[in-house]
């Protein structure tokens, strides 16, 4: 045993008679080695895809398990690995757990797989266990990528790692084409796994269901389902049903498009740190037909308007669709041509009533270009700046006026 090896293991506290000291001496080469030089982290290229899947044609993958490893909270200190706050980064360090959020992926023996945000590689081994033939990694950290180089290395052929922000890497050239079905067909055996960061999970989620209504991004290989964790009131939105107090935009957006299931919940004291809140797992499997066919930014935007006034009427948020000239002529319309109760609340409106009215707004939109970019945010800022060159501003500013509401 080298001064060196000595030194690393000493300051991890880990104990040579460890049943993975081998192993992890051998590592700690590796990580000094790293240090010195920068890792170089290469995008998938064709040949170590095709590595991968020749393996699970062959069927060798479906019964292979990793070796002898270094647990999670070892390779956490091995690697002086932190949880930074600011990223909203929480470790899960029960294999137990992971091992069960991807029981809710279903088989994975022999597919391909995405995993966002894999950390320090809790959910990538349960991934892997779980017969994944080729496993590709995204994450934006680089300090977790030494400890993701070892488990590529007890995986052979089988994971690949990218260095990148999954909010901008094309998926969709992260696979190859062949294992694309159509979309009517059966899902493709591509999955995309991940223990998200509660500070990109709103944000990324609403990216993802604007690629799966257009069939973009990792949706060019048909109906790729989706297993993520979310706060939990976030997961309780996603699927809560018409009537029910967590109805919200998230909602409606998520439930055109795909069918989503809360799985179950995890107790915040199993992460570390301990975030302030619960999680919820949740499961996504795009419809083969969307229940609302207009264009996603046009959903987007009637169902954003509509909650923006949760508390109202549904006709008071549907008003703010059109501009003021226009407003009560255009929403009474597009209300009638509905069908639709102006005196619903937002909460009540059942996916057939968003249906009606996106079919009608669309139709208005068609008659009156102008309405597709109408934004009346913007109509009340440029009304406000008027009134204050004029000397005469009594309404409040837009951003006072309006209550953001929730996703």
């Amino acid at each position: 045993m080298t001064a060196l090896g000595c030194r690393e293991l000493s300051r991890a506290k880990i104990s040579p008679a460890s049943a993975s000291f081998h192993w992890l001496f051998r590592q700690c080469a590796h990580f000094h080695w790293t240090n010195r030089r920068p890792v170089v982290v290469k995008p998938p290229h064709q040949e170590e895809q095709s590595t991968a899947l020749v393996m699970a044609a062959s069927g060798k993958v479906a019964s292979f398990r990793l070796p002898p490893l270094p647990t999670i909270g070892e390779i956490i200190k091995l690697y002086n690995l932190r949880a930074e706050r600011q990223l909203s980064q929480n470790f899960l360090l029960d294999l137990r757990l992971t091992d069960k959020i991807i029981r809710q992926a279903g088989n994975l023996k022999n597919t391909c797989v995405c995993e966002v945000g894999p950390g320090p590689g809790g959910l990538t081994r349960s991934i892997l266990n779980a017969g994944a033939a080729d496993l590709l990694v995204v994450e934006k950290d680089k300090r977790f990528i030494p400890g993701l180089e070892l488990l590529s290395e007890a995986a052979p052929g089988r994971v690949r790692i990218v260095h990148g922000d999954i909010l901008t890497y094309r998926m969709d050239q992260g696979f190859p084409a062949h294992i694309a079905k159509k979309w009517e067909d059966e899902p493709p055996d591509l999955h995309i796994i991940g223990n998200l960061p509660f500070s990109v999970s709103t944000p990324l989620i609403i990216a993802w269901l604007e690629q799966m209504a257009n069939r973009s991004g990792p949706f060019v290989f048909g109906r790729t389902r989706l297993t993520l964790t979310f706060q939990k009131e976030v997961a309780e939105r996603l699927t809560a049903s018409t009537g029910s107090r967590q109805r919200s935009r998230l909602s409606v957006m998520a439930q055109y498009l795909s069918t989503v299931k809360n799985c179950f919940t995890i107790p915040g004291r199993a992460f570390v740190p301990k975030p302030d809140v619960d999680v919820g797992v949740v499961h996504f499997t795009p419809l083969a037909q969307p229940q609302i066919q207009q264009p996603f930014k046009l959903v987007e935007k009637l169902v954003r308007n509509v909650f923006q006034f949760r508390g109202k009427h549904c006709h008071r948020g549907l008003e703010m669709l059109f501009p003021e000239a226009k407003r009560f002529e255009l929403a009474e319309e597009l209300l009638r041509s509905a069908d639709v109760d102006p005196t619903l609340r937002p909460v009540q409106l059942s996916m057939a009533h968003f249906r009606a009215l996106a079919d009608a707004y669309g139709r208005l939109c068609r008659e009156n270009y102008e309405l597709i970019g109408y934004d009346f945010r913007e109509e009340l800022r440029q009304k406000h700046q008027s009134q204050k060159r004029s000397g005469k501003s009594k309404e409040p500013h837009p951003h006072h006026s309006i209550k953001k509401e929730k996703c």
